[in-house]
């Protein structure tokens, strides 16, 4: 950091995120905060959607003798600052979550209902933007589709939870560039009893592995916002934010 902090404490917060607290005391007029990490990433084993339970025994196994694991899941199943459940939120997730249909297969369809009706545009929306206007004007960013995709599955009871991260800036030769990457990036994890939590996003359709790096979890964006603080003194402050991630293959 430049200017230093005169203080400086690390912690874990509730859902277990490294926290870093500081105090800067002395005046200036520019605030620079540079973070460089080496990260290994491992490909976790895929799911077969089809085997997954159905989405209604999910919801009935997250309420009725869960287990530690279920019972920790189950906090995701409720309203959180920036993700409320509603009717219309239930609504559209039903075209997806039919009868007895697994719950991955849902998942997955409805991650792509979300990346085919909504458009990415970022000068749409903001981060207080709330979600049903996201969902009357069908435009946002990474964000707002996390969040809605979230208050479509806790409407239907299911438990998720919102990840925030980053994505590989430079995509392997022959493959699409990734919606998002320069810029920290949100996506989505829904709890699937037997296996765990599955993550989803709804911003590039797809299941994240090896292009995402993972660097927090929590109810919403509120919980995990890479910055945030107090400013004493007078005047309006700007905010320049810019990521690289890029991959060293293991010889």
């Amino acid at each position: 950091m430049d200017p230093s902090p005169s203080f400086s404490n690390t912690r874990s917060d509730y859902f277990g995120n490294t926290v870093v607290l500081v105090t800067l005391q002395e005046p200036h007029q520019q605030l620079t905060v540079e973070a460089n990490s080496d990260v290994q990433l491992v490909a976790k084993s895929l799911v077969e959607p089809v085997e997954t339970p159905a989405w209604e025994q999910a919801c009935r196994l997250l309420t009725e003798h869960p287990s530690s694991e279920e019972l920790d899941a189950f906090q995701f199943t409720f309203e959180s600052s920036q993700v409320r459940c509603a009717d219309q939120f239930a609504d559209y997730a039903r075209v997806s979550f039919t009868a007895g249909t697994p719950l991955l297969v849902s998942a997955q369809d409805l991650t792509a209902r979300i990346h085919q009706d909504f458009q990415y545009d970022v000068g749409a929306t903001n981060i207080t933007t709330p979600i049903e206007e996201v969902f009357e004007r069908r435009r946002g960013v990474c964000q707002d589709f996390a969040h809605l995709q979230i208050a479509c599955l806790r409407s239907v009871g299911l438990a998720a939870r919102y990840v925030s991260g980053y994505l590989q800036t430079f995509s392997a030769p022959n493959l699409e560039r990734l919606v998002g990457a320069d810029a920290s990036h949100a996506w989505v994890s829904v709890y699937c009893p037997g296996t765990g939590w599955i993550d989803l996003d709804p911003t590039n359709n797809l299941v994240p592995s090896t292009h995402h790096v993972t660097l927090a979890w929590g109810r919403d964006y509120n919980d995990v916002s890479p910055i945030r603080g107090v400013i004493q003194g007078g005047g309006s402050h700007d905010l320049t934010v810019s990521v690289d991630v890029s991959s060293v293959e293991e010889g």
